[in-house]
C-alpha cells in the first residue's frame, strides 16, 4: 500500500508541476488546486469538470508509459475506464473511454435516442444534450423558415422535446443554432472529451476539447454509462509558425491541409496543432480549422490551451471554466520531446488564400492559381450564389469580417453580384451581430439571412434559381461540397474558400476574381482595390445570448410521456436485429458493386429524406440509391439476381429479404466518407445485408456498420476489387471471424471457376459479439439480463 501511494505521489506531483514528493500531500487532498467542484457549464447543476481524476489516471499512465506525450494522448488517456490495465498502443490499441459528454443534432438525434429508449434504461448517465438545427429547410429568409419548419416537423420536435425531459437530456430547440457553435459557446471545456452524432464535432478542438463524431449506437453507450471504445489513434502534429496576415484567414490553413493530406490521410488519426503561429489565430478560427479536419478523415482535430481559449471562455460567461483550466494548464498542450506519426510545418506568413473544390474538399487551389484552374478545367466561371455561415465559419470574427468587405464594397456603390446568403451559427451570434451592425450591413450588401441552422451546408436548401442538371458555380465558406451535396444537384460546382474571399467574389460575381490583385470599378467607374478584411474576435460590447431557446430537464421526470405515434409516418420505435444464426453465408448475391467516391450521402441521402430519420423502415428507401453501379454506370439500378428483372437498389434488396437471401455490397476506397449519420448502416442491415466489403472504409462508418451486426470487411489485396463483377455470387465464412485472422471469401463467377480471396477486419473480441448478438444494442440487451 505504502508504495502504491509513492507511486501515486510521484505521479500527481509531475501532473500538478509541484516539486513535492513527501506522503503529506497525499494525505491531505483537499489541498490540490484541481479537488474543486466546478461546474462544466452555467445550464448543468451537477456537471462538473473532473481535472483531478483526469491527473490521477495520467499519473498512471505516465507511470507505464514512461514517455512524453502529445495532448491528444493526454485526453483520450486521462479519460481511460482502466489506466491500469489498458493495453496502449497508437494505431493498435482499442481504448475503452469514459467521454464527459454527448451532444446530438436533431436527424440522427431521433435514432439515437430511440435506440436508447429500447435498452430501457431511465436516465442518462452522462450529460447529453440535443441541437434542432438539421431540419429547417432554408427557402426564403430566417424568420419565415424556421416557422415552417417548426409547423411541419411538429410532431419530430415533440418527440425529442418529451423524451429528453423523460431521460435528463438538454434541448436545444430550433432557432438556438447550429449544434456545434452552440457547443462552443455553451457546452464545450478544456481537456474534457466529447463525442457527438454528427461528424464535424471536431470543431470543439477549438477550445481544447477532444470531441469525437460517432454514430447513435456510440451515443447510446456513454448514455447507458458503458465504456466508449475507441482504436487508439496516431497523432499528426502540425507545427504552425509565423503569422495570418491580410487576406489569410484561418480556413485557409485547413484548406492547406486538406490538400496535403486528402480525404483519407487523417484517417485513424488526431491532427494536433501547436507552434509560434498560435497567437495570431483566434479561439473561434482555431474551432473552424477543427471542424473541416473531419474532410481529411481525422478522428479530431486539437489546438492547446491558451490565452486565446481563455478570453473566449471569459467571453461566453465561463472565466470559471477558464480559471479552472489555468490549473490545470500544464497537461492542456503536448509536453516537451512529444513525438508524432507524422509532422506537418506551415508558415502562416507564406500561406495563401485557398479555394477548394468542385466535388471534393481536398482539391486545393491558391487564389492565385485559381483563376487559371477554371479555364483549364472548364468550370463554370459565373458565380451564381456565395454563402458564408455553417457551423464552420458563423463566428463573431467570421461575420465582422465579411462585413467589412461588404461594408468597404457599399462605400463604393456595389452590392453583391451574385446571390448572397448569410446563416449565423448560433441565435446568440444572430443577435450580437444584429445588435453591432454587421447583420444590417449584409441586408444592405443584397443578403438574405437565413435561420440559425445548417440549411445548404447539408442539402436544406430549397433552392429554385438554376435546373436540375445545369451546371453553375457556387462558393461557400462551409466544409462539405461533394457531388449535389447542398442543392442536390449534380451539376452544381460547389467551392469551399473563407468567408472573406466568399463574400470578395460575390461582389465580382464571377470565379475570376482575386481581391489581393484584381480591381473593382465603383459607381463611378473608378477602379479601386478592396481593403483586406478587418474585424474583432470578440464583442467589444460582449455577447447578446438572444432569445433563450434551451429547455433544461424538468424536476420531476416521472410523469413525462415520450410522444409516438404508432401510425407515424416519421418516427417508428425499433425492433431488435436478429442474432447471427451460427453458419457460414452461402451463394449470397452482389447487390451493387459501387464504383469510384461512395459517401454516407450515397448511401443515405439526406436532403429530403431528413424527415424520415426516425423511421427506419421508410428511410430504407433511400439506401443507396446515390452509388455508381459499375454494372452500367447508373445510380438506383441494379438487376435483381433471382429475377433478371433491373430495379432500384432499396426494392431489390427488400426482394432478396422477402426470400431470404443475404446479400453483401462491394464498394471502392474510403467506402462511408462523409457524415457520421448511422443510417448509412442501419439501412443495409434493416434491408438483409449481410456484409459490406470495400478497398478502405471510412473509420465512422466501418464503426456504425459493427454497432448494427454487419461484417465491414476489405480486401486484403486492394486488386481483388476489380476481380469481383456484379453478377458474381459469393460465400462468405463467418465461422472464420476471429481477431487478428482474415476471413475466407469464396467467389462464384457467373462464367469461370470459384475462386478464394482473403477479407481482412477490424473486429475485437468485444465487436466480434456484436456481430454474433445481431448488434451492439443486443449486446448490451443481454448483458442487463445477465
Amino acid at each position: 500500500m505504502l508504495a502504491s501511494r509513492q507511486l501515486l505521489g510521484v505521479a500527481r506531483s509531475r501532473a500538478l508541476g509541484c516539486a513535492s514528493l513527501g506522503l503529506r500531500r497525499m494525505a491531505t487532498l483537499t489541498d490540490s488546486p484541481l479537488d474543486k467542484k466546478v461546474r462544466q457549464n452555467n445550464l448543468e447543476e451537477n456537471s462538473f469538470i473532473n481535472y483531478k481524476k483526469m491527473s490521477e489516471n495520467l499519473a498512471i499512465v505516465r507511470s507505464r508509459l514512461n514517455r512524453p506525450l502529445t495532448f491528444a494522448e493526454k485526453i483520450l488517456y486521462s479519460h481511460l475506464d482502466d489506466p491500469h490495465g489498458q493495453d496502449i498502443e497508437r494505431g493498435v490499441s482499442y481504448l475503452k473511454l469514459r467521454p464527459d459528454r454527448v451532444a446530438m443534432q436533431d436527424a440522427t438525434a431521433q435514432m439515437a435516442i430511440l435506440q436508447f429508449i429500447s435498452s430501457g434504461i431511465p436516465s442518462v448517465r452522462a450529460p447529453s444534450s440535443v441541437h434542432c438545427d438539421h431540419l429547417i429547410e432554408a427557402q426564403v429568409g430566417g424568420a419565415q423558415d424556421l416557422d415552417r419548419a417548426v409547423s411541419v416537423n411538429k410532431e419530430v420536435y415533440d418527440f425529442l422535446s418529451s423524451a429528453c425531459a423523460k431521460y435528463n437530456i438538454g434541448f436545444w430547440k430550433p432557432g438556438s443554432g447550429i449544434i456545434h457553435q452552440t457547443v462552443l459557446e455553451w457546452l464545450a471545456f478544456p481537456g474534457g472529451l466529447l463525442i457527438g452524432t454528427d461528424s464535424h464535432t471536431p470543431n470543439a478542438g477549438g477550445l481544447s476539447m477532444a470531441a469525437i463524431g460517432v454514430g447513435g449506437a456510440d451515443a447510446v453507450d456513454v448514455m447507458a454509462g458503458l465504456p466508449w471504445e475507441l482504436k487508439a489513434p496516431k497523432v499528426i502534429g502540425v507545427n504552425l509558425t509565423g503569422k495570418l496576415n491580410g487576406w489569410t484567414a484561418p480556413k485557409d490553413i485547413i484548406l492547406k491541409v486538406a490538400g496535403i493530406l486528402t480525404v483519407k490521410g487523417g484517417t485513424g488519426s488526431i491532427v494536433e496543432y501547436f507552434g509560434s503561429g498560435l497567437d495570431s489565430i483566434s479561439c473561434t478560427g482555431m474551432a473552424t480549422v477543427c471542424n473541416m479536419g473531419a474532410e481529411i478523415g481525422a478522428t479530431t482535430s486539437l489546438f492547446p490551451f491558451g490565452d486565446r481559449q481563455y478570453d473566449f471562455l471569459a467571453a461566453t460567461n465561463r472565466k470559471h471554466v477558464g480559471d479552472f483550466a489555468r490549473e490545470y494548464a500544464k497537461e492542456l498542450r503536448a509536453d516537451e520531446g512529444a513525438e508524432y506519426d507524422q509532422l506537418i510545418e506551415i508558415n502562416l506568413s507564406e500561406l495563401e488564400p485557398h479555394i477548394n473544390g468542385p466535388f471534393t474538399p481536398d482539391l486545393a487551389t491558391p487564389i492565385s492559381k485559381f483563376s487559371e484552374a477554371v479555364k483549364a478545367n472548364g468550370w463554370p466561371e459565373e458565380l451564381k450564389v456565395a454563402l458564408i455561415g455553417s457551423c464552420t465559419n458563423s463566428s463573431y470574427e467570421d461575420m465582422s469580417r465579411g462585413a467589412s468587405i461588404a461594408r468597404d464594397a457599399l462605400a463604393h456603390g456595389l452590392k453583391a453580384k451574385s446571390t448572397f446568403l448569410v446563416t449565423p451559427g448560433s441565435e446568440q451570434i444572430r443577435a450580437t451581430i444584429a445588435r453591432d451592425g454587421q447583420l444590417q450591413t449584409f441586408e444592405e450588401f443584397g443578403g438574405v439571412v437565413l435561420a440559425n441552422a445548417c440549411g445548404p451546408c447539408i442539402g436544406q436548401w430549397d433552392r429554385r434559381d438554376v435546373k436540375k442538371g445545369e451546371k453553375n458555380s457556387i462558393v461557400s465558406s462551409y466544409n462539405r461540397n461533394f457531388t449535389g451535396r447542398n442543392d442536390a444537384n449534380p451539376a452544381t460546382h460547389a467551392f469551399v474558400a473563407s468567408p472573406d474571399l466568399v463574400v470578395a467574389m460575390s461582389i465580382a460575381g464571377t470565379l475570376h476574381f482575386n481581391p489581393l490583385t484584381d480591381k473593382l470599378k465603383d459607381k463611378d467607374g473608378n477602379e479601386f482595390l478592396l481593403a483586406p478584411p478587418s474585424g474583432d474576435s470578440l464583442p467589444a460590447k460582449g455577447y447578446d445570448p438572444g432569445q433563450n431557446t434551451y429547455q433544461a430537464p424538468p424536476p420531476n421526470r416521472d410523469a413525462v410521456s415520450v410522444q409516438v405515434s404508432p401510425s407515424s409516418d416519421r418516427l417508428q420505435l425499433l425492433s431488435p436485429f436478429n442474432a447471427w444464426d451460427g453458419k457460414d453465408a452461402l451463394d449470397c448475391p452482389i447487390l451493387i458493386k459501387a464504383q469510384g467516391k461512395t459517401t454516407t450521402d450515397h448511401i443515405s441521402a439526406a436532403g429530403a429524406w431528413l424527415k424520415y430519420r426516425g423511421h427506419l423502415d421508410n428511410i430504407s428507401n433511400n439506401c443507396l440509391i446515390g452509388a455508381i453501379n459499375s454494372a452500367n454506370g447508373e445510380a438506383n439500378k441494379v438487376k435483381n439476381q433471382t429475377t433478371g428483372q433491373w430495379d432500384a437498389v432499396p426494392a431489390v434488396a427488400r426482394d432478396y429479404k422477402a426470400k431470404g437471401i443475404k446479400w453483401v455490397v462491394i464498394g471502392d476506397w474510403n467506402y462511408g466518407e462523409g457524415s457520421s449519420r448511422e443510417h448509412a448502416a442501419l439501412e443495409p442491415r434493416h434491408l438483409g445485408g449481410l456484409a459490406i466489403i470495400t478497398r478502405s472504409f471510412a473509420r465512422i462508418h466501418e464503426t456504425n456498420l459493427k454497432k448494427q451486426g454487419m461484417l465491414p470487411l476489405t480486401f486484403s489485396d486492394p486488386a481483388d476489387y476489380d476481380r469481383i463483377q456484379p453478377d458474381d455470387r459469393v460465400d462468405i465464412l463467418c465461422t472464420e471471424l476471429a481477431p487478428g485472422k482474415p476471413v475466407t471469401m469464396r467467389v462464384h463467377p457467373k462464367d469461370g471457376s470459384p475462386y478464394e480471396v482473403k477479407l481482412s477486419h477490424t473486429f475485437n473480441e468485444g465487436q466480434i459479439e456484436w456481430f454474433k448478438n445481431g448488434s451492439a444494442l443486443n449486446t448490451m440487451a443481454k448483458m442487463a439480463q445477465n
